[in-house]
């Protein structure tokens, strides 16, 4: 069966989550409906990452294999047409070998999250980013990333519910930059790893939101870090302002 990567964009909100599960609306379950529309008895697709419920994507990729040959362009709008009206867009498509995986054949991930600090409610973000009601100092929030970067035991990061055989994880980027948002700021953290522990992005970004309040001085988070305790993480943040944005592959799948 001809196998096809396609990169996906989706608004999380009305979602439980990527990861198909019963009597509740899923972006992987919407997707296949959406194939199932194509051709009967459609293979389950496989995800780079499995995000949560209300986590979005700019940059989710996944395979499926189909029972004919198809142009990507045109599979591509054809999922995109049956995918109406859900907040679900595939942004790109590509042949693939039989044996890539959108999982296992990936290098890479890349992770946005955005936060505004500002005492107003959102509006028009409402749903997709962090509202913080205080300033935050980013410099020093930067400085509790820094013990982060490297391979570490991330347990404290993770959540209980984790599946993952080992906490050992090698963070490469954590980054944050600010930009002007009405009445406020808007910050902006990206992290990059080859893989993730389930939680971990939200639980690193909801305790150095701690440190940007100056609740935690930056040195306590290499103190949670060496704890490999859950208890001694900071609060996780909720799913609003957090996605998926990229995938690597080598060699380069779009």
């Amino acid at each position: 069966m001809p196998r096809y990567a396609i990169k996906i964009e989706y608004d999380g909100r009305p979602f439980a989550g990527w990861q198909r599960q019963n009597n509740v609306p899923s972006v992987q379950g919407a997707i296949e409906s959406a194939l199932a529309k194509l051709q009967s008895d459609v293979p389950k697709i496989a995800a780079a990452g499995r995000t949560d419920a209300g986590v979005h994507a700019l940059g989710q990729v996944a395979h499926c294999d189909m029972a004919q040959t198809w142009d990507p362009f045109r599979l591509s709008e054809a999922l995109n047409y049956h995918l109406k009206p859900a907040p679900i867009a595939i942004i790109a498509c590509a042949a693939v070998d039989d044996d890539w995986h959108a999982r296992f054949s990936a290098l890479e991930r890349q992770y946005l999250f955005r936060i505004a600090a500002r005492r107003a409610p959102l509006v028009h973000d409402a749903g997709q980013i962090w509202h913080v009601k205080r300033d935050l100092d980013v410099d020093a929030m930067r400085q509790g990333a820094a013990h982060l970067i490297g391979q570490h035991d991330f347990t404290t990061f993770r959540s209980t519910m984790c599946q993952a055989k080992s906490p050992i994880k090698t963070m490469g980027e954590i980054t944050f930059d600010t930009r002007p948002y009405p009445r406020g700021t808007e910050i902006i953290a990206k992290l990059r790893a080859r893989s993730f522990l389930h939680n971990q992005v939200r639980s690193i970004i909801g305790t150095l939101e701690k440190v940007g309040t100056g609740a935690w001085a930056p040195e306590d988070v290499k103190t949670a870090l060496l704890a490999k305790d859950r208890a001694a993480c900071g609060p996780v943040s909720p799913p609003d302002g957090l996605y998926l944005i990229n995938v690597t592959y080598d060699p380069p799948v779009f």
